[in-house]
């Protein structure tokens, strides 16, 4: 038996084994049958293990119940695999080195955490808690920049939706830290265990990343699409590291050059157009009718991150699995005809986000796709009265 073959055997009789796990088998027999197989068990291949339980239909949710038992028990072989990184590996080496500042900030929550006054201890954690929400960024650029490539090389990787469902966990994580640590109320039971479930998330998933994500990515990525990531990733924070300095490379190629949008309301050439689009206050995405991603606005004080790597990714890979099926339901809404928009409204960071879908329909009201519109309306909110005047005043309407 070739070598191929050999992983997709295994690869059968390891999703009976975490099968076996789902279903709260006795972890002892489940090892002993599958031993060898446990203890050959690659990056890749626990890959397409857990994405052939998202075809069978079993939610990211549900894997997460027993995603660590299964890791775990799959740990040494994971370790002992040997892969090479890319030589073109600045964008994995700067995640590499934000796993390490961010193992560097929770050693030193754990050192105030040894303060015996639980009043003190609050108040000395709180900017340190606080401080690993910057960590967001990280998981940002692997959700915009990495699992776009990663899902284009090869159809196993759309498991990676389990890895955004734990980036969700560990958000609402930090959240809850947070308002603990602000809770004057809060016992220091609730504070000792909203903390060890924020270390046991984040640096759980710096061990899925090390040991799973960043060996697969290498061994199936290009050189230039490493090159390409890193040039997106500088348009992200760096948390707990020196963001480098570079500029990003202006690849955008002018198409039709010398061509003309013409219209009754007038004509534009292309970069007119994208001058316009870049200027309006709000974020643009446009999905295809097919849910591509076909185009997105780059405006000043962009709201969500977007990156070029999500051009052709499915709307629903661009979304955490939590809210995968309203983002279905919108679509589909449209698609049918029944719904021609919709609106939700959030806070983020202290902002009062607007979210619109709108569909789009051609002449002869044929769905075309939808465009996803996004503004800040903090200070629009907050408005009163009448300005006829002109005003330069900065950060003023």
């Amino acid at each position: 038996m070739n070598r191929k073959n050999q992983s997709s055997e295994r690869i059968k009789r390891l999703k009976d084994y975490v099968g076996g796990l789902r279903s709260n088998l006795d972890g002892k027999k489940l090892y002993a049958e599958y031993k060898e197989d446990i203890e050959n068990v690659t990056p890749q291949e626990a890959f397409e293990i857990f994405h052939g339980l998202i075809e069978e239909g079993v939610k990211p949710d549900e894997i997460l119940i027993f995603l660590d038992k299964a890791i775990n028990v799959f740990h040494k072989s994971l370790f002992n695999h040997r892969w090479e990184k890319p030589k073109n590996n600045n964008f994995l080496m700067d995640l590499i080195k934000e796993n390490e500042g961010l193992v560097k900030k929770t050693d030193e929550i754990k050192i105030l955490l040894k303060e015996s006054d639980l009043q003190t201890k609050k108040q000395n954690l709180f900017p340190k808690i606080a401080e690993l929400r910057e960590f967001d960024a990280h998981y940002l650029k692997k959700e915009n920049i990495l699992f776009p490539y990663m899902e284009n090389a090869m159809p196993k990787f759309h498991g990676l939706s389990i890895m955004w469902a734990l980036h969700d966990v560990v958000r609402a994580r930090i959240k809850k830290a947070i308002d603990i640590v602000k809770d004057d109320n809060s016992t220091e039971e609730q504070l000792n265990k909203a903390i060890a479930d924020v270390f046991f998330g984040m640096l759980g998933l710096k061990k899925k990343e090390e040991l799973i994500l960043f060996p697969s990515a290498s061994e199936v990525l290009s050189e230039d699409d490493w090159h390409q990531m890193y040039k997106q990733s500088l348009e992200y924070d760096f948390p707990f590291i020196e963001k480098p300095d570079a500029k990003i490379a202006d690849d955008e190629t002018k198409i039709f050059e010398g061509g003309k949008f013409k219209t009754e309301t007038g004509e534009l050439d292309f970069e007119d157009i994208l001058m316009i689009f870049n200027a309006l206050p709000v974020d643009l995405t446009f999905v295809d009718e097919n849910n591509k991603v076909k185009f997105f606005t780059r405006p000043k004080d962009r709201i969500f991150p977007r990156s070029p790597a999500i051009i052709g990714r499915d709307v629903n890979n661009c979304h955490p699995p939590s809210s995968v099926h309203i983002v279905e339901e919108i679509i589909e809404s449209f698609r049918s005809g029944k719904e021609d928009s919709a609106k939700f409204w959030i806070n983020v960071k202290d902002k009062m986000i607007l979210i619109q879908y709108f569909a789009l329909r051609d002449n002869e009201g044929t769905y075309r796709g939808t465009l996803e519109v996004s503004q800040d309306i903090t200070e629009i909110r907050q408005l009163e009265g009448e300005r006829r005047l002109l005003k330069w005043n900065e950060g003023e309407l």
